[in-house]
């Protein structure tokens, strides 16, 4: 089933060398200064986007590159016009798109679920938001902004804010920023919204030193960055669980008052109520400008995929256990029952090659 290593999909933007990440960014930071040389870089090419959930900047800046390249586009906003909406499950409609089009950009609220689309797919798959998973380019954009606005991407103190149980954006972030020199971790949110296991144990792996806090005007002043995040209603299993971490963390003057002057504030966006909007006018908020990185990050990555430079990544290196099931209800695997479970390591626990998710065998 997994026969199609010879493309360069982004799953999981650890799957490559930081090498690879620095060719993206220094070809980025090529298109930024000279858009117009890229003109007709993709004419011909056609891009499928498969958003099976809302989006607004990734859509759209997915969309706006590939048509500033010159290219097409196909696919869906809302699965309920597509034959989703009769039951068809994951493989059989990426296996379509992916026939018709050049390059695949899909985001699904199933953890997992790209990677599941990619086993099969006919062209080079993207990741553009697994559910509470991964998002690896929304990290291409933080990683160009923070290079582009603090001109490095080694010794940063970085303070991640807001639902780090599942916001995917922290988890990718993390995940990246573990790959630098002398990188810090501030975790700042609620007990309930607290960072998953797994992602305290890559920080662990990584040697980096992080601390967890719950109170954001203690950390403030201590941060080269401040990454805020939304409180997603979407994931939560209730109201009443939503209603009840709403509106604990919210940035305004005050609070930007204890940090220091060259610190900046990212946030992936949307907001809520997070960011107060009188915060927009700080030089030192970044997040507009953080979206438009966004474009230019996503146009360096189509055309050095498409281009096929670099060197395929494994989607899989683990193995097949066939009785066995992830623990994560949540995980692609457990929602469409066809998929072989693959899993890595070896002995009583092992870890899904999905979600990556630890389970008891």
């Amino acid at each position: 089933m997994n026969n199609n290593d010879r493309y360069i999909h982004l799953i999981d933007l650890n799957d490559h060398p930081v090498s690879w990440w620095k060719q993206l960014l220094e070809l980025a930071h090529e298109i930024r200064q000279a858009p117009q040389d890229y003109a007709d870089a993709c004419k011909g090419k056609i891009m499928g986007t498969l958003f099976y959930e809302p989006s607004t900047r990734t859509q759209m800046s997915f969309q706006t590159a590939m048509l500033r390249l010159g290219g097409t586009i196909i696919g869906f906003d809302n699965p309920a016009t597509s034959s989703v909406a009769k039951g068809e499950n994951i493989k059989d409609t990426t296996k379509i798109v992916s026939g018709y089009a050049d390059i695949m950009v899909m985001r699904h609220p199933t953890a997992g679920s790209v990677k599941a689309a990619a086993l099969t797919a006919d062209c080079p798959v993207i990741n553009a938001g697994d559910g509470g998973h991964l998002h690896p380019t929304q990290t291409l954009t933080d990683l160009m902004t923070l290079y582009e606005e603090k001109h490095t991407l080694e010794n940063l103190t970085i303070g991640l804010c807001g639902d780090l149980k599942n916001g995917r954006t922290v988890h990718s972030l993390i995940k990246a920023m573990s790959c630098f020199n002398g990188t810090r971790f501030v975790l700042i949110s609620t007990k309930e919204l607290s960072l998953p296991a797994y992602m305290k144990d890559i920080l662990a792996a990584s040697g980096h030193a992080y601390k967890e806090v719950t109170n954001l005007d203690d950390a403030i002043g201590e941060l080269d960055v401040l990454y805020m995040t939304r409180i997603q209603r979407e994931r939560f299993a209730s109201e009443e669980d939503y209603q009840q971490q709403k509106g604990f963390y919210i940035l305004d003057r005050k609070k930007m008052a204890k940090a220091r002057r060259d610190m900046i504030v990212l946030h992936p966006l949307p907001r809520v109520d997070e960011i107060a909007v009188e915060v927009d006018d700080d030089p030192r908020a970044k997040y507009f400008d953080q979206a438009r990185y966004g474009m230019y990050i996503r146009m360096a990555l189509i055309l050095t995929i498409l281009h096929n430079n670099g060197r395929p990544a494994p989607l899989v290196t683990g193995r097949i256990v066939p009785k066995a099931a992830c623990s994560n209800p949540g995980c692609i695997t457990n929602h469409e029952l066809y998929l072989p479970r693959y899993f890595k390591g070896s002995g009583d626990t092992v870890i899904c090659e999905y979600c990556d998710e630890r389970t008891l065998l």
